[in-house]
């Protein structure tokens, strides 16, 4: 038996050196690259069917002849770009649910302005969300939607569902969608009252900037961009890896502005009282009721998720109201959930099982 080889200095150097030689070489024509990967993302054909302020409501071209009879309307966070749900050319949900036969919308809410600081939620629960549901109707010719929401898309979807439980939702979806806000410590930490001014923020900025967004999510894992980078430069030579690396990397950086009294209710009302759980929320005075959604309502979870842990999730389910409910946990993190290999290989499969028998 030949001993173990116990790789000297001069070996970890010179392997460390050649990494980066190589990832140098990449790079002289990096800004090309780069240009052609921007252009790859949220390329699936679409047609934009509604507008309302920065809101653009999209209808995706059919990859067949024949589709399920109950569209999906997909609904995201109100800080995060959409096209992670459409990242790439097979590595996008939108297509994969195109090419399994669904007739599928995404309303996108666009880059708030200053104008918009004084949005609520409101706004996009009762006006926004309800006009999209119509416009999908006709255009459609269907009465019903499943509605497929992420992150904070999945508390918009929820909170519609349950104000709206004689609705046109035939079925809800919901991923890694936060509902009890003890299990989100380090944000209560940070949006403290002790220490952290929120109104005087909103009537400084308006809007909350992006680049704090951004800071708060890198803040939760501080050495993750290290981590992911090391392990870039150790795939260094594997294409799809890079470009799948990038792609990520782009999305995660391309937070947009929360619109100031829509955060201002998030963070008082659900981040700092607690009031989603607890069936104290309330919308124009309505309470929002998660007991009254009785659809058929599918949640998804991450196990390593940082950004909305499980503690924070995990109630959604008992307090839906549906008979039919089912709770699906599988490995990975927030994104990768819906747009890595965990995705391809385990999510969408079980999203199209789920969805394919109560589309009909």
């Amino acid at each position: 038996m030949q001993p173990a080889h116990n790789p000297s200095t001069d070996d970890i150097a010179a392997k460390a050196r050649a990494a980066v030689e190589r990832a140098i070489q990449r790079n002289i024509p990096g800004l090309t690259s780069l240009d052609e990967l921007t252009g790859e993302l949220g390329t699936t054909p679409k047609d934009v069917i509604h507008t309302q302020g920065t809101l653009k409501l999209y209808r995706y071209r059919p990859l067949c002849d024949e589709i399920y009879r109950v569209p999906i309307v997909l609904v995201m966070s109100l800080v995060s770009r959409s096209y992670i749900l459409d990242l790439t050319k097979g590595q996008s949900l939108v297509e994969f649910l195109l090419q399994r036969g669904f007739d599928v919308y995404l309303i996108d809410w666009g880059v708030p302005r200053a104008e918009h600081s004084r949005l609520r939620l409101e706004d996009y629960v009762l006006d926004f969300i309800p006009t999209c549901v119509r416009v999908i109707n006709e255009d459609s010719g269907e009465p019903d939607v499943s509605m497929v929401g992420y992150c904070m898309g999945g508390q918009l979807a929820s909170m519609y569902t349950a104000l709206h439980a004689d609705g046109p939702v035939k079925n809800l979806v919901c991923f890694t969608t936060p509902v009890n806000a003890e299990g989100m410590s380090l944000y209560r930490t940070w949006t403290d009252p002790a220490h952290f001014d929120l109104d005087r923020l909103i009537a400084t900025l308006g809007n909350l900037p992006p680049e704090l967004i951004e800071v708060s999510f890198d803040m939760l894992r501080p050495f993750q961009k290290t981590a992911g980078r090391l392990k870039l430069l150790d795939n260094i030579e594997d294409e799809t890896f890079v470009k799948a690396h990038l792609r990520f990397e782009r999305w995660a950086a391309d937070q947009i502005p929360f619109a100031g009294e829509t955060a201002r209710q998030f963070i008082t009302e659900f981040i700092r009282e607690n009031k989603l759980v607890r069936n104290e929320f309330t919308l124009a005075g309505r309470t929002v009721d998660l007991g009254q959604i009785r659809v058929p309502f599918l949640h998804v979870t991450a196990e390593h998720d940082h950004i909305v842990p499980a503690e924070a999730s995990r109630d959604l389910i008992k307090l839906v109201g549906s008979k039919d409910k089912t709770e699906i946990v599988l490995k990975g993190g927030h994104v990768s959930l819906v747009a890595g290999g965990n995705a391809v290989r385990r999510l969408w499969p079980q999203l199209d099982a789920w969805l394919a028998q109560r589309s009909l």
